[in-house]
């Protein structure tokens, strides 16, 4: 299962490469908008380009908790050093355990120790 990721303005590029090394699609925000624009605007980007949203702001889940959205899925890590060097192996992980949850519209969270997913919308 192809999965395209939109790398949010808080996390480093670098996870780009990472995704994509694993066999993912992925851009940097700041490749593709405005890097001061704001989570709606994201959020509606990746909505209409199939993205999973992948992040380390809370905002997103809230936006699909308080609009009971269907898409797009989000990804976000909680962790203090969300670099791929850290997190790297255990997002990837939690990516190929729940990729139909993210294909079909989901909150996934994942840090050193676990993995949250919740199915869109977030009632």
């Amino acid at each position: 299962m192809t999965l395209t990721f939109l790398v949010d303005m808080n996390l480093s590029p670098a996870w780009v490469g990472r995704l994509t090394r694993e066999g993912w699609t992925a851009v940097h925000w700041s490749d593709v908008g405005d890097p001061r624009a704001t989570d709606a605007t994201v959020m509606n980007h990746a909505r209409a380009h199939g993205q999973v949203v992948f992040t380390h702001d809370l905002d997103f889940g809230a936006i699909l908790a308080n609009t009971k959205a269907i898409g797009p899925s989000v990804l976000q890590v909680r962790a203090q050093d969300v670099t791929p060097e850290a997190l790297g192996d255990l997002v990837a992980a939690a990516i190929r355990d729940h990729a139909v949850s993210l294909q079909s519209g989901a909150l996934m969270t994942v840090d050193e120790t676990t993995q949250r997913v919740r199915v869109l919308p977030i009632n």
